[in-house]
């Protein structure tokens, strides 16, 4: 199973910038976007997305062209579950699951708190009663990934320079904290569980030039629960990809 976390920052612009051609070529069994930014009724182009074969679910945000989530899946899935039932969260279109007889994959968009302390606020109540959902969820469905844009950066190898960002949002103690918590409580981050060198991220500021000198963070990631640990064939970061300010980040899974 190949299964591809992206967020696109808006699909609209991403499909002007030849998104269509690249999901085809990548033919991912499972694709999880963030930030989608748009209701699938202003899409005009879905039919592309089914004629390659996908079945699509969308949980966009209450509020017009922000956040929101949505998943395309080869194979039909056995339930798709929208939000997480906590109301603030759900509003904005923060996560989306589709589960199949095999594996569980859920799409999720964490709050950054870059834009001010209110949304920092906000963002550290996510981790805590999210985080709480999550731990819950594993044991319901122990072949469990979530993949994502976690808004954070888990430790200084995955951000380009750990010491001048270190009260920046997204690389804060407490946020990182968090981060290793979550996976001390039963997953696996697929991606450094085969790949321990630096300078791979998943988030570049449009400013300073910093994608073309990689100047970024790693902050996408496809979390995987330990009962998949086995089964873990491959993890990488498509970096050449660029319909966004993030890239898309893979895992196959030999299921």
């Amino acid at each position: 199973m190949k299964i591809i976390t992206y967020n696109v920052n808006g699909i609209r612009s991403a499909i002007t910038k030849n998104w269509f051609s690249w999901l085809q070529a990548t033919d991912a069994d499972v694709v999880c976007l963030q930030e989608i930014k748009a209701t699938p009724d202003v899409l005009t182009d879905l039919l592309l997305v089914e004629q390659m074969g996908y079945q699509h679910y969308w949980f966009p945000a209450e509020k017009k062209g922000y956040s929101g989530t949505a998943i395309f899946c080869k194979q039909k899935p056995i339930h798709v579950e929208y939000g997480c039932g906590i109301a603030d969260f759900d509003r904005e279109g923060r996560c989306i699951r589709v589960d199949f007889e095999e594996v569980s994959v859920m799409s999720v968009y964490f709050p950054s708190g870059s834009s001010g302390d209110e949304r920092q606020v906000f963002k550290f109540r996510f981790l805590d009663e999210f985080g709480e959902y999550l731990n819950q969820l594993k044991w319901a469905y122990p072949k469990l990934v979530v993949c994502g844009d976690y808004n954070i950066c888990h430790r200084p190898i995955d951000i380009h320079n750990p010491k001048s960002n270190a009260n920046s949002s997204g690389f804060l103690p407490e946020e990182r904290q968090w981060m290793e918590n979550f996976i001390q409580s039963g997953f696996v981050d697929t991606f450094r569980h085969l790949n321990q060198e630096p300078h791979n991220y998943t988030w570049w500021s449009f400013r300073a030039n910093s994608r073309a000198k990689n100047l970024g963070w790693r902050i996408d990631y496809n979390m995987a629960t330990t009962a998949l640990e086995p089964h873990i064939k491959r993890a990488a970061i498509l970096s050449e990809a660029r319909h966004s300010d993030h890239c898309p980040v893979l895992l196959e899974l030999d299921i």
